[in-house]
């Protein structure tokens, strides 16, 4: 307690301390000679009219601009049904900080509101002090697309063939979803993304190095995901159909819906996924002999995979405003995701000279159904002078399972059965509950700065017992050695203060300090065994930031983080690919640690350049270990990791019709540890480059091409090959611009394939798969309104930090 007080008079003495001589502007916007609630007002510099900030007019139709550099500027002012009103140049200089404009009148369009459609076209990709953001909407070929393939494309972002993210090279995200943690990793996180439209989603925001006020997990960041919200008051809403044609059809469907009145904001989100796939994996591995180290025999895996799936997302809630300062919330989400996997599967065991010997073949089916349900209640007021306080209490429920059932054929190199057939069943349940609270208060400083403060408890409990069966001569027998009963406990507790302020008229800072306590328990009932773990740690944030002039800004900025092992990983219960080869968890893992810097410039807000550099300890990742003719995969803290990197992220008009953004990524990892028993040090630089490249065509067409390749990198011990794909997609308004048509064409030359390999110790593997990745996209989407613009609701993250993305395995 003594470090938050210590920390907190810090911060305030710090920020009474400085001075600033930023400007302020500030007026009102009427429209019939009454306030215009809700009205967009841009500050555009006046040399270029980049727009510098963007402001919405209060009920009382005031708005503000503090902490404005010198120099000259236009204003406009814009609502639903009315025209675009511009002001006179003004000027913020030193005999003039404080400038207060007449009052915007705005002139009502003459065509009636339901003839009117008004839309503005935001930017691929903004950066902004603290993070990355991508405009889903505006890529034409995310119509139709998963959240998984959106993330695909983002800067810096990249997903491996499992489906783990991995951001700027370096593995350990937290992935959230509208300020929550999914509570999923792995290949139950992948089937999460995989199975949510890209056409729910609105902004996807990428945090290196997140402020102190989000949870410290992640030792490469935070990807944030937001889906669409409405703010309208009456009624609006947007429906979206899809239909997508590869090898097998998919199709998406996405319904969203906000009725907003004086007191009450009523919304819901509903969509439907059906996704039908497959996809060719191919594993080669050689045995060697464990005293000479001669090879023994080669293992050739050939596995053929069909997966097909529905899924359904519902979410709805509520904002009732008590009083013009005091809004109470409740938010419901459920999920329901049924999945099916059918691997037809054959490997060939042959000896040192590749003489055939064996072959098994292997039929593995896998039934996953996945259920979740949380309710989040919200509460934020308003006091005087800015101050806010707001709170949230989570509740979260996930009920997982799979159905395993193997059966295993055994041939000889004639063809003729050597062995008898055996069988093998699974079956994998997951439960987990989460519960979680959190109030954060915001006290706003002097001359624009801020104060931020906050708490946070939560407790989780997941409860997995997985029982295996084999079939003996007709006879179901229960499988001891692989069935295992986990049950893990764990309680995290922090707290957090950080201030934001100008530091002189060209620099600004913020500063963030974060405690987190953790108390772990997991038990194995099976045998017994069990682990007790608690720690407290620190994690401070520093951000800069240098506006030399209109042209040139400047950051730099520095964050600790912890990523801590997945709920999933800890369990040490089996999963089969096929009769060879399996994955587990490790109930041993300890959290990894990261240290990371950053330093930036960017150029016109159009070029930013970042320089970065992250040291990592007991960094998680998965290793391969070979136990006679099985392999198995499993997750350890295998090195420490110390990473350098450059990024150039470009978003410049080329033309009038013509829009570029680019983002290239080079860095060097450097890994030194034990992988498996086996010492290893391994280094690689690797290089990452995407881009979107948008055409207006006419008033009403719109065309894209957009790229992506990633050389060869490591990912802990396995070494990846280069790949990349292009795509290209148009998309035609109709319906008065109510309406859009879109079609997009991905991996249009079928180039996406992953290759790796993997050697250390005994183990050498080749891997190689081929999804189902060129595929053709048509959408339709329809938008609707009925009301007038007004501000949005303020809405928390929620409580739940971490804990919902560490469900699974």
């Amino acid at each position: 307690m003594r470090i938050y007080i210590l920390a907190a008079s810090l911060f305030v003495f710090l920020s009474s301390a400085v001075a600033q001589n930023a400007g302020k502007i500030s007026g009102s916007v009427l429209q019939n000679a009454k306030p215009a609630e809700g009205a967009t007002v841009s500050l555009l510099r006046a040399k270029d009219s980049a727009v510098v900030k963007l402001s919405v007019a209060s009920k009382d139709g005031l708005y503000v601009f503090d902490n404005i550099a010198d120099g000259k500027y236009l204003l406009t002012a814009t609502a639903v049904g009315h025209r675009k009103t511009y002001s006179k140049q003004i000027e913020v200089s030193p005999q003039q900080r404080i400038v207060q404009l007449p009052a915007f009148n705005l002139i009502a369009v003459e065509k009636a509101l339901t003839d009117v459609t008004v839309t503005a076209k935001r930017p691929l990709v903004e950066q902004r002090i603290d993070r990355t953001i991508v405009n889903v909407d505006a890529s034409i070929t995310n119509i139709g697309a998963s959240a998984l393939e959106v993330l695909e494309k983002s800067p810096g972002v990249s997903v491996d063939r499992e489906g783990n993210i991995s951001l700027k090279g370096k593995e350990g995200v937290l992935l959230m979803v509208d300020g929550r943690p999914t509570q999923l990793s792995g290949a139950d996180l992948a089937n999460l993304l995989r199975n949510m439209n890209a056409n729910q989603l609105d902004q996807i925001e990428i945090m290196t190095n997140p402020p102190a006020r989000y949870d410290a997990s992640g030792t490469s960041g935070i990807i944030n995901i937001k889906t669409k919200k409405i703010i309208t008051a009456g009624y609006n809403g947007s429906a979206t159909v899809s239909y997508t044609q590869g090898h097998y059809p998919k199709t998406a469907e996405a319904f969203n819906l906000n009725y907003r009145n004086a007191k009450l904001n009523l919304f819901t989100n509903l969509s439907h996924n059906y996704r039908e796939a497959t996809s060719l994996l191919t594993i080669q591995r050689n045995l060697y002999n464990s005293t000479t180290d001669a090879l023994e025999n080669y293992f050739d895996q050939r596995a053929d995979l069909r997966n097909k799936g529905n899924s359904y997302n519902a979410k709805a809630g509520l904002d009732f405003f008590a009083s013009k300062k005091t809004t109470l919330g409740l938010v419901l989400n459920g999920t329901s995701s049924s999945t099916s996997s059918a691997n037809r599967n054959t490997t060939t065991i042959s000896n040192s000279t590749k003489d055939l010997q064996s072959k098994t073949r292997a039929n593995v089916d896998n039934a996953n159904d996945w259920k979740n349900f949380s309710t989040n209640l919200n509460f934020r007021t308003v006091f005087e002078k800015g101050k806010e306080l707001t709170s949230d209490l989570d509740f979260l429920k996930y009920r997982g399972g799979t159905d395993q059932f193997m059966v295993n054929a055994y041939e000889d190199a004639a063809g003729n059965p050597f062995r008898k057939a055996d069988t093998l069943m699974g079956d994998l349940p997951q439960n987990i509950d989460v519960y979680s609270g959190r109030v954060d208060y915001l006290h706003p400083l002097k001359k624009g700065s801020r104060f931020e403060a906050g708490i946070k408890s939560s407790l989780v409990k997941t409860d997995n017992d997985a029982a295996y069966d084999s079939i003996q001569y007709g006879n179901v027998v229960h499988d001891v050695n692989r069935s295992n009963h986990f049950i893990y406990e764990e309680n995290i507790n922090a707290a957090y203060v950080n201030l934001s302020t100008s530091l002189s008229k060209k620099w600004s800072a913020q500063f963030g300090l974060r405690l987190e306590n953790t108390n772990a328990k997991g038990t194995q009932l099976t045998t017994g065994e069990t682990f007790n773990r608690q720690y407290t740690q620190l994690f401070p944030t520093a951000y800069f930031q240098y506006k030399a002039n209109d042209k040139n800004n400047f950051g730099a900025n520095f964050g600790r983080r912890v990523r801590r092992p997945n709920y999933g990983s800890l369990n040490p219960f089996i999963r089969f690919v096929d009769r060879y080869t399996y994955t587990k968890g490790n109930p041993m893992l300890k959290p990894s640690l990261s240290n990371n810097v950053e330093l930036s410039h960017t150029w016109r807000n159009q070029i930013t350049t970042t320089v970065n550099y992250t040291a990592t300890t007991d960094m998680i990742d998965d290793i391969i270990e070979q136990k006679g003719e099985e392999a198995y995969k499993a997750p350890a803290n295998i090195a420490s990791l110390h990473q350098y990197g450059i990024a150039v992220d470009a978003n410049t008009p080329v033309t009038k019709w013509w829009m570029s953004s680019i983002s290239l990524n080079g860095f060097n990892n450097r890994y030194k540890g034990v992988a498996g028993g086996t010492p290893i040090e391994l280094s690689q630089t690797s290089f990452t480059a995407m881009t979107t490249q948008q055409f207006k065509l006419s008033k009403t067409l719109t065309g894209e091409i957009n790229g992506r390749f990633r050389s060869g990198l490591l990912e802990g011990v396995m070494k990846v090959k280069a790949m990349g794909f292009v795509g290209a997609g148009l998309s035609q308004q109709v319906m008065k611009g109510a309406g859009s048509l879109r079609l997009s064409v991905r991996d249009i030359f079928n180039t996406l394939k992953f290759r790796a390999d993997s050697r250390y110790g005994n183990v050498d593997f080749n891997f190689q798969q081929k999804s189902e990745s060129r595929v053709v996209t048509i959408g339709f989407s329809y938008r609707f309104s009925k009301g007038k613009k007004v501000a949005p609701v303020k809405r928390t993250a929620g409580s739940a930090g971490e804990e919902q993305d560490r469900i699974g395995q």
